[in-house]
């Protein structure tokens, strides 16, 4: 086995679902346009692929460990790669945002696996070379994703961001049948009762969410899908402390590090996909930027990721998780409350540089710490549901993060000229300032470097309700 073909052949699947989780966000003014969708439409297209991808994450990385991980990551890569044709097919904003779900399905399937096949085919000295060479790539891809996505929207059609996906699932698949071994885990069972509920739990908040200003907070739409989504939120955790292998191990929330730096972790995302939710249509629709201008303009802001994230991971291995974490997210909410008070149709570009440096540095030091101190709080043998729950998180975070900014944006401003979307914009972004700001808070609670470097127990008081 070539070990480098798994390394190529699962950072490009890793790759492309990366780069669809930005790549749309500078096409959005154009899709906006050409299918004549309102904000909350705009906002499904969006969160149908996040939701889709956070509901099923952990799921399946257990269906890749019972049924086959090379089998299941093909079937995750089919399925992406036809719901990406489906996408650039699209006649209208509706057959847009299902495909956008099963997107996200697809991605659900491609991530966990495609770590996972790379973990089995490194052993343990050389793997974390390895899965950093697969997260660099992986983060670049999220980097470049509005830069690639205004070029193609501007050179082609906003279609084009999506056709790309064809080629490369075509090339991929088939050299994962040939090139990559297959392997299996412990073969646990899927929780489908706790998968159904937590899917309940996530759409009907965040379709109310979306749905109120449209319809009004005491719709019985919005009362009821609310109301629906708390009883099977509540409803959730009942089921996962009954359950005998419950998909999230609700006694890990009671370690310290792990519930404050997941919900650190909730915050930081909620702020950051919210905030470019809105950043990149800002610069189109509020400053009349063209879509590959605004995905240049963006990169002051996003590229800080290739700089501070590889300095901030070595800071966490001197300090512990905490300073970095708070400081961090304590940056991001002071670049993002200087962006809303600067945000107009005529403020030059280089007035809003200093603020997208500050926020940019602030979350590229606080995403490493924040999932360290997750890790970290934990045994070794739980670092996989961990790190699961972690990412679940954040992608459920950036889902609420883009509903709450809206819900902000459209009391304050519309589409209906620069000016009065500058002014939604500006409320938007100081909603995503106070996220990063309660996201601090919680770092704060991040046990010190000395007492997280305390061994965790070997398997943390999770037989006490089996």
């Amino acid at each position: 086995m070539n070990r480098k073909w798994v390394l190529g052949l699962t950072s490009a699947a890793s790759v492309m679902v990366a780069l669809d989780a930005t790549v749309v966000t500078t096409a959005l003014s154009r899709i906006r346009l050409d299918l004549g969708t309102s904000m909350e439409q705009l906002e499904w297209t969006v969160n149908a692929y996040s939701l889709s991808f956070a509901v099923l994450l952990m799921t399946g990385a257990v269906l890749g460990d019972r049924f086959g991980r090379r089998r299941i990551f093909i079937v995750g890569l089919a399925l992406f790669t036809a719901a990406s044709v489906a996408c650039a097919l699209a006649p209208d904003v509706g057959w847009l945002i299902a495909a956008r779900a099963v997107q996200g399905t697809g991605a659900a399937l491609v991530m966990p696996l495609a770590m996972a096949l790379l973990s089995a085919a490194y052993p343990p000295p050389d793997r974390p070379k390895a899965l950093g060479l697969f997260a660099g790539l992986t983060g670049l891809a999220v980097v470049g994703g509005p830069v690639v996505g205004g070029a193609v929207t501007q050179g082609l059609a906003w279609e084009w961001i999506f056709w790309l996906n064809l080629p490369i699932g075509l090339a991929v698949i088939p050299l994962v049948l040939r090139r990559v071994p297959e392997s299996r885990g412990g073969g646990e069972s899927v929780d489908a009762g706790g998968l159904l509920l937590a899917t309940g739990a996530a759409l009907g908040l965040v379709w109310g969410l979306i749905r109120s200003d449209a319809a009004g907070w005491g719709s019985a739409e919005v009362v009821g899908t609310l109301a629906a989504g708390a009883v099977c939120g509540v409803a959730f955790v009942a089921w996962q402390r009954a359950a005998r292998r419950p998909m999230v191990p609700l006694e890990l929330f009671r370690l310290r590090g792990f519930a404050a730096g997941n919900a650190a972790g909730v915050f930081m995302y909620a702020s950051l996909y919210g905030s470019l939710f809105f950043a990149a249509q800002y610069f189109q629709t509020g400053r009349g930027d063209t879509p590959l201008e605004a995905g240049l303009h963006l990169l002051a802001w996003t590229a800080s990721v290739t700089v501070v994230a590889p300095v901030a991971g070595r800071l966490v291995n001197r300090t512990g998780a905490r300073p970095p974490a708070a400081l961090g997210l304590a940056l991001q909410a002071a670049g993002m409350g200087w962006l809303a008070l600067a945000a107009t149709p005529s403020v030059p570009y280089w007035q809003l540089v200093a603020p997208m440096l500050i926020a940019g540095a602030g979350v590229s030091m606080a995403m490493p710490a924040a999932q360290a101190a997750v890790l970290n709080a934990v045994a070794p043998q739980q670092i996989g549901k961990a790190s699961g729950v972690f990412n679940t998180g954040r992608q459920l975070g950036g889902v609420f993060g883009v509903a709450v900014l809206a819900l902000a944006f459209g009391g304050a401003g519309s589409y209906a000229g620069p000016a009065p979307f500058s002014d939604g914009f500006a409320a938007a972004i100081a909603v995503s300032a106070a996220l990063s700001l309660a996201g601090a808070v919680a770092a704060l609670a991040v046990p010190g470097r000395k007492a997280a470097s305390a061994p965790a127990p070997a398997e943390p008081v999770l037989t006490s309700n089996r």
